[in-house]
């Protein structure tokens, strides 16, 4: 089975501020999964990283295409995942595996290019874990350079902007539902559009927005950075998005870890990347950001206990009262836990 454990544990550190109690609110659970470092991320594999000594009292579960039904219509297929994911999470309610509330909170995925037809999908999936289930991803990250890819059946930049996925993102709202979205940061202005048109649906940007830099924004970090830092102002100036602080160790954002002969260290992780951290923080405040783990797809740069550990490295100077809303306390409230 593919992994690159052996690599990661090269780096062994201490765990900093043990007792934080911790929301991870993204990680995927999937099985015989091509491409990543870790082929299968089960209950198995997931308590191997949350046991590492950070106090991660709860996670949320977001959509990765797992266990999705073979048969059936296709707009109904990611109930299975669902199904799977409330399975994973009573298994970890029994308390055999650790103290910690695997997937408390599931997001999971419906087509909303189904317009008003995708009401029926989400009240399947509310359905098959009433008590969990709080939420969809639907992934518009794009960009004309393969390499950076993209989300998974997105053919273009602007599917935020298309009247019919506009039409099935209407039903999230009157079911309580939230919304999570992928881009890359080119695209951010269509989630402020999106943002505006409905007001009152809870949003979440996943992985700081996407900043992308290889293919042909290598070598202009800077130049970037300083586009991207407009569209969080503007983001931030609608109150309904929320934004997730992580993701950013995916080999498209071009800091380059997975191909060094050893992984980074935390401090190595905080001097490269918290100026994306405090920019967010600054425009959203401590009560509108989440940490997230984003595991097992950014263990192909860091390990577990070394990404946590670079995110309490990150928050250092905040008060106590910030750190539990960056750490657990805003995930509580956006997903309801």
């Amino acid at each position: 089975m593919a992994t690159n454990d052996d690599w990661l544990d090269l780096v062994q550190e201490d765990i900093l501020d043990p007792d934080l109690p911790i929301c991870d609110t993204h990680h995927h659970l999937w099985d015989f999964r091509e491409g990543r470092v870790d082929q299968r991320y089960l209950m198995e594999e997931l308590q191997r990283d949350l046991q590492t000594g950070h106090n991660v009292t709860s996670t949320v579960f977001i959509d990765c295409h797992a266990m999705y039904r073979a048969n059936g219509p296709d707009e109904m297929k990611p109930v299975g995942e669902v199904e799977f994911v409330n399975g994973v999470a009573a298994m970890a309610d029994s308390g055999l595996y650790g103290d910690t509330r695997v997937a408390a909170g599931i997001i999971s995925h419906a087509n909303l290019t189904l317009g008003s037809r995708a009401k029926g999908v989400l009240e399947a999936l509310i359905a098959a874990a009433p008590n969990r289930f709080r939420g969809i991803r639907h992934n518009g990250a794009w960009d004309a350079d393969p390499n950076i890819g993209n989300g998974r059946g997105v053919t273009g930049p602007d599917l935020y902007l298309d009247a019919t996925f506009r039409e099935g993102f209407a039903e999230l709202g009157p079911l309580g539902l939230v919304f999570e979205g992928v881009c890359r940061h080119p695209q951010l202005a269509n989630f402020v559009d999106l943002a505006r048109a409905f007001p009152d649906t809870t949003m979440v940007l996943n992985h700081l927005g996407g900043v992308a830099g290889v293919g042909p924004y290598a070598g202009r970090r800077d130049e970037i950075f300083e586009t991207w830092k407009k569209s969080i102002a503007d983001l931030a100036a609608c109150p309904n998005i929320i934004i997730k602080l992580g993701g950013i160790n995916m080999e498209y954002a071009g800091f380059g870890w997975h191909e060094k002969a050893a992984p980074p260290t935390s401090q190595d992780l905080c001097d490269a990347t918290q100026r994306y951290y405090h920019t967010a923080i600054e425009h959203f405040g401590p009560d509108r950001c989440m940490f997230e783990s984003n595991f097992p797809v950014d263990k192909v740069s860091c390990s577990y206990p070394v990404l946590w550990n670079a995110f309490k490295r990150i928050a250092k100077d905040y008060s106590a009262d910030e750190k539990a809303q960056l750490f657990h306390d805003a995930a509580v409230r956006v997903y309801r836990l």
